[in-house]
């Protein structure tokens, strides 16, 4: 209970997904695949840190107060962001505590002989953000959730399957925003689960593939709380196969490797890129990398990738507002920067991707 103070919660949303898709080839170097409203965050997918979604889904918490995004940026915006995350938290408090008491009421009335231990926690994988590719076990465990604690990346589609007698609390990050640190998101977890709650903690893509699921794990593990986690498909599976590109292939590809883009104190390199990893019959996955790109790119040439080697970036893969860019990898920085691809995004840089049926250039 010692963090209940910093909370945020959601309730579940209604949205259509987007039928059409348009493809339009570049003749040289890049493919865009997109909707005509593919950039719009009004129209994201996904939750975005200050969308109306996601304040229509917490509207349960706000019962004293009418919360609304802010529309206009301040001339600080770092100053904005904690101002509008502590007023997030003051204005939620109330009525998490209301929570809080109804689970423990309904766990002492439920249990037998006076032993009530805790309830489960399951991680759950929500694949890269197609809802058909969920697994069957992680919808019904969805269904049967108390409390879900949701990430930004976890899709709107997905949020519908929740029961409507469940609560919903986005948790989610973006660059430069943090709706909930990840201490704090361990202890929500750990507070609803003493309470005798089934919580779901859902992640997009794998909760054990750069999630931080595995940290989730630990601490609740070592807390006595048992945890389930139950994996999904992650995006580097997911987008491969949305564009044809096989992540291994006899001959082309004997191996594949997972990078993650973020530099841990924010700069432009990336956290590791040793020479190994220009290995040309090796393919790379890059997640949450476009910050990092141009040097991640340069370094892999200067240990010797080809600079000519086919890579592509897609921005909210499997989405109906799925957008890409083919390029060469002495080209790929410059085209996605002329795109404007934004976050999220996944990158993938090998020989494979010259397989994908729409890889642009001519083949051998």
């Amino acid at each position: 209970m010692a963090l209940v103070q910093r909370i945020p919660v959601s309730s579940s949303s209604v949205r259509n997904w987007q039928q059409a898709r348009t493809t339009n080839l570049s003749p040289v170097c890049c493919l865009h695949y997109k909707t005509a409203s593919s950039s719009s965050s009004s129209s994201s997918p996904f939750t975005e840190k200050h969308s109306v979604e996601r304040y229509q889904r917490d509207q349960w918490l706000y019962k004293a107060v009418e919360p609304t995004p802010p529309s206009t940026p301040s001339p600080s915006p770092f100053e904005d962001e904690v101002f509008v995350r502590e007023n997030d938290i003051a204005s939620q408090l109330p009525e998490l505590k209301k929570l809080l008491s109804v689970l423990r009421e309904k766990r002492v009335k439920g249990c037998k002989g006076g032993d009530c231990g805790p309830g489960d926690v399951y991680l759950v994988g929500t694949g890269p953000g197609d809802p058909e590719l969920l697994t069957l076990k992680a919808v019904r465990v969805i269904q049967s959730a108390d409390l879900l604690l949701y990430d930004r990346l976890v899709s709107n589609d997905v949020l519908e399957l929740v029961a409507p007698d469940a609560r919903l609390l986005y948790v989610g990050k973006t660059a430069g925003y943090h709706s909930r640190t990840q201490e704090e998101i361990h202890e929500l977890l750990l507070s609803f689960a003493e309470a005798g709650a089934t919580v779901v903690r859902l992640k997009g893509g794998d909760p054990l593939v750069f999630g931080r699921g595995g940290e989730e794990m630990d601490f609740l593990q070592q807390q006595g709380i048992r945890v389930q986690v139950i994996p999904g498909i992650t995006a580097a599976s997911g987008i491969a196969a949305e564009l044809g590109i096989p992540l291994t292939h006899r001959g082309v590809a004997t191996s594949v490797r997972f990078l993650t883009g973020h530099s841990r104190k924010g700069g432009t390199d990336p956290l590791f890129v040793a020479e190994n990893a220009a290995d040309p019959d090796t393919t790379l996955v890059v997640y949450m990398g476009l910050g990092t790109l141009p040097s991640l790119a340069q370094k892999l040439m200067d240990h010797g990738l080809p600079c000519d080697t086919p890579a592509v970036a897609v921005e909210r893969g499997t989405t109906p507002l799925q957008r890409t860019v083919f390029a060469e990898l002495k080209d790929f920085a410059t085209e996605i920067q002329s795109a404007g691809l934004v976050s999220p995004a996944l990158v993938i840089i090998g020989k494979v991707v010259e397989l994908s049926p729409l890889w642009p250039h001519c083949t051998k």
